[in-house]
């Protein structure tokens, strides 16, 4: 551990005195943050050009929050700020000395607002390093047509390449052939362990708290770490800056509201957004006082809130929260039964920016984040009670350091602290109450250090490389229990509290190459390895909120995959068409699975887990529109997806239930006028792997099932067309209200998906006349929603 942090700090010392050495007088440092100038949000990925009249250039990109800086040497600059969703600024400048300078940029669409807003540049798929990273923004997401008109950004990115949903309507999605816990989802850099509201159709992200939200399923930098598969980065709003904004919206199954602006002008702003669904407020008038069933009713709700302060241009904090909650009430009266389960999560993010000087920024993070189910029963004077969870307490900080004009480094180090809860079960009857024999606890204590170096070589090559060295150890108070064949505990071992009971660590190097064949067209090779510490072992396809997650412990290894990637990228008529190709092969070890015959149960999981290794591979191709009244993308992956468990299946290899051997994704948007947009989305995808019986036997009379081996056959294809109308009025006179409604329709041809399939039995053996027969359940048909949209 000490040589791998005195290694790590001594080549940033290295980097630092080459950087001193190879840095001229003749040089000058332009720095600065790029701002939207109406809300005073910071801009993503602005691109800042430096010209000269010999018609050379030098550019960099803002980072997260906006800063940048670029070296140049002296002379005189025409200087550009860019983005695609705003107006450029241009100045003339002679550069003989240090300067800051901060770009104010309209957006093009001033008046609407609602602007198209991505995170980079226009060529940025061709002329960065940088693979399988997709960028969007809540307009772009906004312009798709959704399930029950409710907004969802997890449900966008399933449209994209190389990720696939986890079944209908759900929000959950796999990406690359690895499964839903190996995706890092983060709001405000706070891990987010469970995304889904309503058992996974609707996720927890309110889209007017929503700034942008990035996808990255390859070639993963060394900045992001603890998942095997993916990052979903999802930044929420900073508040409007100038002036205070109201933003909501009414549908059929839930309503939002949004109040943002100044806590003081130019130094302070604040966002509160909240959003709850009603269908039980709405269902509660039809409901006969009388009923058995009065009472009951399901409901979720969401509330994000974020403040900063700007000290100076040097410094500023921000905060930011977010509490979400899925509550289920049901009643019987009849049977004097009630029960009541809430479960959702909880985040707090504190960020400090600081810039020590023109060429270094840091941002340090603490976070908080707390994911917690809970189950309540009562009948008559005897109750019953579950809770399970996780909770996590982090620190972490993070520098950008510009050494060189072509170099940008990215360094910096996190601690966690995690505690696992089990279900625990207690209960009560009268005065009395009783805790069962429940597992303890789990502690663990996760940390990385990494360095990463986005290196322009030439005009040809450039290299994103980095390394990340992760380290986990289960820790104390805990039991280490010695346990005969039947499980029967025969020794002991007592661990104190923060004393090691496992430790797991390793490196993991990340180099992605890019090299430009002309401005058009580039070619671009990653490799990346990653481990991951915490898992999530699902029964189901899709997670639920009574799943549990796990530590690596003394039985259970950390997961660790090889992804290997190789990609054409290629922009058509002026960045008008973006088009990309790639090939992957992913290499999966210590994968996890219940063993078969599992029965969910008290006991610790982990003695139910067996061990394997796992390989997928496949082909995405990618079109991009990004100009013009129709914009859109289609999205074609074919792909194969592959276990191998000693203990499962025979040992043979077998395909994954999300194994998807085609997946295709249309969708577009048509500007018809400055009133109406137009949106539609086709998805067709290869039906899912089951496991179905193939024999039935009848045994002393009764019907007996024999399984084929796992996986061997598909349900049907899954395929559906989604649209939407936009209707915007435009006053003759200017308000300071406006609105708009949004008209969707779900699966428009009414196609009935497969969501599962059962075999349903009639007639009797002692008859003759026994029948069984297969029979599938669907669960939405068409599906019309309306909302309305307002701003004031």
């Amino acid at each position: 551990m000490r040589q791998i942090i005195c290694s790590f700090f001594g080549g940033l010392l290295l980097i630092s005195a080459e950087a001193q050495n190879k840095f001229p007088a003749g040089r000058m440092i332009i720095n600065g943050y790029v701002r939207d100038s109406l809300t005073g949000e910071s801009i993503i990925g602005a691109s800042i050009i430096a010209s000269m009249a010999d018609g050379t250039s030098k550019g960099v990109s803002s980072n997260q929050y906006g800063f940048y800086s670029i070296t140049l040497d002296n002379g005189d600059y025409l200087i550009t700020a860019s983005h695609v969703a705003y107006s450029a600024k241009t100045m003339m400048q002679r550069l003989d000395s240090n300067m800051q300078f901060n770009f104010l940029l309209l957006p093009k669409n001033a008046a609407m607002q609602d602007v198209v807003v991505y995170s980079k540049r226009r060529d940025a798929n061709v002329k960065n390093a940088q693979m399988g990273k997709v960028d969007l923004s809540m307009a772009q997401i906004k312009n798709i047509p959704a399930f029950m008109g409710e907004v969802d950004l997890l449900k966008a990115i399933q449209l994209l390449p190389g990720v696939r949903n986890a079944g209908e309507g759900n929000s959950g999605f796999y990406v690359r052939g690895g499964g839903p816990d190996q995706n890092l989802i983060l709001l405000d850099d706070a891990t987010v362990y469970s995304t889904g509201h309503l058992f996974g159709f609707f996720s927890i992200f309110n889209s007017d708290a929503i700034k942008n939200v990035s996808l990255i399923k390859g070639g993963m930098p060394a900045q992001y770490g603890g998942r095997l598969s993916s990052v979903v980065d999802v930044t929420m709003k900073d508040g409007n800056i100038n002036k205070l904004q109201m933003d909501g919206g009414i549908g059929l199954i839930a309503s939002r509201f949004s109040v943002q602006g100044p806590l003081k002008k130019d130094k302070a702003s604040f966002i509160i957004s909240a959003r709850r669904t009603y269908a039980d407020a709405l269902a509660k008038p039809f409901v006969n006082k009388t009923s058995s069933f009065y009472g009951s009713g399901y409901y979720f709700y969401d509330l994000n809130v974020k403040m900063n302060y700007r000290f100076s241009e040097k410094d500023r904090l921000y905060l930011s929260g977010y509490f979400g909650r899925d509550v289920f009430d049901f009643n019987n009266a009849k049977r004097s039964f009630k029960t009541k389960i809430p479960w959702g999560n909880s985040t707090a993010t504190l960020r400090w920016n600081h810039v020590y000087n023109r060429r270094l920024f840091s941002n340090t993070t603490l976070l908080y984040n707390d994911y917690n189910f809970n189950f309540k029963a009562q009948q008559q004077n005897f109750e019953i009670g579950m809770s399970s969870g996780i909770k996590d307490g982090s620190i972490k900080t993070d520098f950008d350091y510009y050494p060189l004009p072509n170099h940008k480094l990215k360094f910096g180090g996190l601690v966690t602290y995690h505690k696992f809860v089990p279900n625990v079960v207690s209960g009560k009857q009268d005065s009395v109450s009783f805790f069962p024999n429940n597992e303890e606890s789990k502690y663990a204590i996760e940390s990385a250090l990494y360095l990463q170096d986005d290196w322009e070589i030439g005009e040809q090559w450039k290299i994103n490389y980095g390394v990340r060295w992760s380290s986990f150890s289960q820790i104390g108070p805990y039991t280490k229990f010695l346990r005969d064949a039947d499980g029967n505990k025969l020794d002991s071992t007592t661990y104190k509290s923060f004393e090691p009971v496992k430790t797991y660590g390793g490196l993991e190097p990340r180099v992605t190459v890019r090299y430009a064949l002309n401005d058009e067209t580039s070619i671009k090779a990653s490799v990346t390895r990653n481990l991951q510490y915490i898992h999530l072992v699902s029964n189901s396809g899709s997670t639920l909120p009574t799943d549990l997650w796990v530590p690596s412990t003394y039985i259970v290894k950390p997961q660790l995959s090889w992804l290997y990637a190789l990609g054409l990228f290629k922009n058509f008529d002026d960045n008008k068409y973006e088009t990309s190709l790639e090939l992957y092969y992913k290499d999966l070890r210590n994968q996890i699975e219940y063993k078969e015959g599992y029965t969910p149960s008290l006991n610790d999981p982990e003695r139910e887990f067996v061990f394997g290794k796992g390989w997928s591979y496949g082909s995405e191709l990618f079109i991009n529109k990004t100009k013009g009244r129709l914009t859109g993308w289609i999205g074609y992956t074919l792909s194969w997806t592959w276990r191998k468990f000693e203990m499962l299946n025979g040992g043979e290899q077998y395909p994954v239930k999300y194994d998807r051997r085609h997946d295709l994704s249309i969708v577009s948007n048509y500007e018809v006028n400055k009133k109406w947009k137009l949106g539609a989305v086709f998805v067709y995808g290869t039906g899912n792997a089951i496991t179905l019986p193939e024999r039935f036997y009848i045994i002393s009379g009764v019907l007996t099932q024999e399984y084929s081996k796992l996986n061997q056959y598909r349900m049907p294809a899954y395929h559906r067309l989604d649209f939407s109308a936009t209707y915007t009025p435009i006053p003759k006179k200017k308000h300071k209200f406006s609105g708009y409604w949004v008209f969707s329709i779900y699966n428009v041809y009414s196609r009935l998906n497969p969501y599962f399939i059962y075999f349903d039995q009639s007639g009797s053996p002692l008859t003759g006349d026994l029948k069984v027969e297969a029979r599938q359940v669907s669960l939405f048909p068409i599906l019309p929603a309306v909302t309305w949209n307002f701003r004031f």
